[in-house]
């Protein structure tokens, strides 16, 4: 056993946090051109008996392209869905919008005879004949109804193994649902993230007796596991914060909330209902659709990081451009010249200029203004603009899915949420704004705090049919189980009308209609409910929770008001009173 029993390690695009449990708090500036370090100079002289791990590596490379070369076996004739994709576009008037590049070209992508069925039957045999795929660095296997029957993939797997070629993704281990294009995305993802990912993680097991990594999902995974299918990890970082902003609002007594987490180069919103993050059976990022389980956090592109600018039309835009960790905004003084919302922050006043932050030492407001004026933009235009963004990013997460936000909280954490948070519940109705402790490094809270957790699901082959569905969802219920001792599992289904092309997740078959009245304002008395999916959770309670980290100690505090702590600076508005609440949290209301 380590010195210290659990150490949070969050690495953002600005700075990369640390959190302990007992109530220790490191930050240093990120490294984007090689994260790991960041990650050992915050555990330097610790080593601690677990360290939960949230990276943004995997995201960042498949939003730049940095991916690894890798080659795409399909059925034959299917070579092509991933670039035909779905008839949906980007921008349905737009005659001269781009779809996001295939992540395999033509020339990497080889097909094989076989053929399965919608039902799982085999139509065509497999003739165990594989192209040749060159020199590649992985291989993504998807072919057609594998999520229903695998043995086709798995002998081209053989196949390839024969030759030599040991990294291989088949998509019914890693997203054995319906669903070819999605499915075949995923994989191919999967696949090209591994070379970039692998070897970053696993760099990191002598940093601690064991190390576990966050997923989308919002559950920690073995580190082995994470760096096998890294397309898991594409909301690693945000789903901490998320699981950690749902306990705080619990234990405030506001378990219906929304998770505001605005940092150096990014915001993410996630609606909390009941005390549990909202699901999403499918990830977007850059452009592409990601199908595996996920908590539903939206991300837009404005942080404290985020430049200002004018259009080409003289508008004031911000973001979605950073200045990221090197060189940073103006203030930092480290050779940044364009401006950014942290320098407008601190030429407004929200800021103290005797502010330090980690790794750059006194903020320069001088320099700010200099950026400022060199742009042509003033620093309430360019508050005012990033705060208009981040309110549309709630209204996607709340007023879009049919929920009104006035009755929600807003727990506002990140370097710059509470900077922000008051602002943004002005603009949408919003009563209580809650910062909780330690609010600057909060999504290492949540990796210190967050369960272990698997997550199964498999396609159900007769939508129409629950003939042997009690038993399917048993024996999924029981593979979970196993893979994790002593933890709790639920199960859920996929279900939607005849007809429709989206799902809707449900404890019950007949808890359907009710969700989807609740979804989109109405429901189809009499109409045929199919059941697509099945899935399976299981959840091994993490040691601590949020309530068990030490007290941090707030006093009331009346608007216009700057409260600059260790982590990250308060701003409350004139009109706006902080009182302390639960676990240190301050609840600031109008």
């Amino acid at each position: 056993m380590g010195s210290i029993g659990r150490l949070g390690v969050d690495t953002g695009g600005t700075f990369t946090d640390l959190v302990a449990d007992d109530g220790r708090v490191v930050k240093v500036p990120s490294t984007p051109d090689e994260p790991g370090r960041a990650v050992r100079a915050a555990c330097a002289d610790l080593r601690p008996a677990v360290l939960a791990h949230g990276t943004t590596v995997a995201t960042n490379a498949l939003l730049e392209r940095k991916l690894g070369r890798v080659a795409l076996v399909a059925t034959r004739g299917f070579g092509d869905v991933i670039e035909i994709a779905r008839q949906a576009r980007p921008s349905l008037y737009d005659p001269h919008v781009d779809r996001p590049p295939a992540l395999v070209p033509r020339a990497r992508r080889f097909e094989v005879a076989g053929r399965i069925d919608a039902h799982g039957r085999e139509l065509e045999p497999f003739d165990d004949v594989v192209p040749d795929v060159g020199p590649v660095d992985a291989v993504a296997v998807c072919l057609l109804h594998a999520d229903l029957e695998p043995r086709h993939e798995r002998a081209v797997a053989a196949v390839l193994r024969a030759r030599g070629i040991t990294e291989i993704v088949c998509s019914h281990e890693v997203s054995p649902e319906f669903r070819e294009y999605e499915r075949m995305v995923t994989s191919v993802a999967d696949a090209a993230l591994r070379p970039v990912c692998a070897a970053y993680l696993l760099s990191l097991s002598s940093l601690a007796d064991d190390v576990l990594v966050m997923t989308s999902a919002g559950g920690l995974v073995p580190l082995v596991d994470a760096a096998a299918h890294p397309a898991h990890l594409l909301l690693s970082g945000p789903a901490a914060g998320v699981r950690a902003a749902a306990a705080v609002a619990t234990a405030c007594g506001l378990p219906d909330a929304v998770a505001f987490d605005m940092g150096g180069t990014s915001t993410d919103v996630c609606l909390v209902r009941g005390g549990v993050p909202e699901p999403a059976a499918t990830l977007r990022v850059a452009g592409l659709p990601v199908r595996l389980p996920a908590l539903a956090v939206h991300t837009i592109g404005a942080g404290g990081g985020s430049i200002a600018r004018l259009d080409a039309g003289g508008a004031l835009v911000v973001g979605p451009e950073s200045a990221g960790a090197h060189p940073g905004p103006a203030c930092y003084g480290a050779g940044g010249r364009a401006p950014t919302v942290t320098d407008a922050d601190l030429v407004l006043g929200r800021i103290p200029i005797d502010t330090v932050f980690p790794g750059f030492g006194r903020l320069d407001p001088s320099a700010a203004r200099d950026a400022l004026n060199r742009a042509g933009v003033t620093a309430d235009g360019v508050v005012a603009v990033v705060d208009a963004a981040m309110e549309r990013a709630v209204r996607v997460v709340t007023v879009e899915q049919g929920i009104d936000p006035r009755v929600l909280a807003l727990v506002a954490f990140g370097g710059a949420g509470p900077l922000h948070a008051c602002a943004i519940a002005e603009l949408l109705g919003m009563r209580t704004v809650i910062v909780p402790p330690r609010a600057g490094v909060f999504s290492a809270v949540g990796l210190v705090c967050s369960p272990e957790q698997r997550e199964l699901v498999r396609t159900w082959p007769t939508p129409r049919s629950t003939d042997g569905l009690v038993e399917a969802r048993a024996a999924l219920a029981a593979d979970a189980g196993s893979l994790l001792a002593g933890g709790e599992v639920e199960t859920w289904l996929d279900c939607r009308y005849a007809g429709q092309s989206h799902e809707l997740r449900v404890r019950e078959r007949s808890d359907f209609a009710g969700e989807h009245e609740r979804r989109n304002g109405f429901a189809r008395p009499g109409a045929t409910v199919e059941v697509m999916a099945i899935r399976a959770r299981v959840t091994r309670a993490a040691p601590l929770t949020v309530e068990d980290l030490p007290t941090v100690r707030r006093g009331r505090v009346r608007g216009p008001a700057v409260v600059a702590e260790a982590d990250c600076t308060v701003w409350i508005p004139d009109g706006w009173i902080g009182e302390p609440g639960p676990i240190g949290a301050w609840l600031v209301r109008r």
